[in-house]
């Protein structure tokens, strides 16, 4: 018989990510994922093609590790935590979902239609998800941060840009799932 683990409810959750923006805080360090690709291509040699990738990526090792605990906790937590478990939908929204074409809503935890094994052999799908992650690449680059280096690392230090950035990312979600994706689906 197979344990499966409630997730951590937030009260546990947001107190340990608390402790740890304080703990990167004392020791100076920013945290963020995307800066991340930066470090990992200077790392298999691109500063030999660009300026932007010359500096010391030694001192981002911290950084390269919290990626790794992130994809480990990734794991345990889809395998262990929440395995069988799918998100609490209002039932407007499965309908719409439905109306779409996604049929996994208030099914699966992540839609199937985009990250199950017909979404691999779907031109379509694997177009919006390759063009999605370009745009978000891009746009993390361009907002000199992603979701988690502004909304989480940024605010806690006050920083006026990363309060733009993310008030930006949310209308920006907002858009896209109001406008464009009922227009892609």
């Amino acid at each position: 018989m197979e344990m499966i683990l409630a997730p951590w409810p937030w009260y546990v959750g947001g107190p340990l990510i608390a402790i740890t923006m304080f703990v990167l805080l004392y020791l100076g360090k920013n945290f963020g994922m995307s800066s991340n690709l930066r470090t990992m291509c200077t790392l298999c040699g691109a500063g030999k093609t660009s300026s932007f990738f010359k500096f010391n990526w030694r001192s981002q090792k911290w950084n390269l590790l919290m990626v790794i605990g992130a994809m480990i906790g990734g794991f345990i937590a889809s395998n262990y935590l929440g395995a069988g478990q799918s998100p609490d939908l209002n039932p407007k929204t499965i309908m719409q979902l439905e109306d779409m074409g996604i049929e996994s809503a208030g099914i699966a935890y992540v839609p199937s239609e985009f990250f199950g094994p017909e979404a691999i052999r779907d031109p379509k799908v694997m177009a919006i998800l390759i063009v999605g992650g370009l745009l978000v690449g891009f746009g993390a680059r361009y907002a000199g941060g992603c979701t988690s280096g502004h909304s989480i690392s940024g605010i806690s230090n006050l920083q006026l840009p990363s309060l733009i950035a993310t008030i930006g990312f949310f209308v920006g979600g907002i858009v896209m799932i109001h406008l464009i994706f009922p227009l892609l689906f």
